[in-house]
């Protein structure tokens, strides 16, 4: 599978709430930078964040840039905030991949 057949399978466990099935795409190592917010390190962390961050979401990936072991999606996502309004955001997501699987996030993530 190309790394963003890997995503797009990801994505599709995530979109139905089933993490650990995402995580299952992830290296044990994984590290997400979350740019101007948070480092998380490990499957655990990113376990504990996604169970928190994203208890309701919807996202669209609109565009998928590929090149070596990198993939940039950009798209958009709705997220619940601590008043359970929802609220807009677009992001770009830069993945880089380790045999076969997803190693690292960086995560631009602005409020529309």
């Amino acid at each position: 599978m190309t790394n963003r057949e890997i995503l797009e399978e990801a994505n599709e466990a995530f979109s139905k709430g089933n993490y650990e099935e995402f995580l299952s795409y992830c290296t044990e190592d994984t590290t997400w930078t979350y740019v101007g917010d948070r480092t998380l390190v490990g499957k655990d962390k990113v376990r504990e964040y996604l169970a928190a961050a994203y208890e309701e979401s919807n996202f669209k990936i609109e565009k998928y840039i590929e090149e070596g072991e990198n993939l940039v999606a950009m798209g958009w996502i709705k997220l619940k905030d601590n008043e359970g309004k929802m609220i807009s955001y677009s992001v770009c997501d830069v993945w880089k991949f380790r045999d076969g699987k997803m190693a690292e996030l960086k995560a631009f993530v602005i409020k529309d």
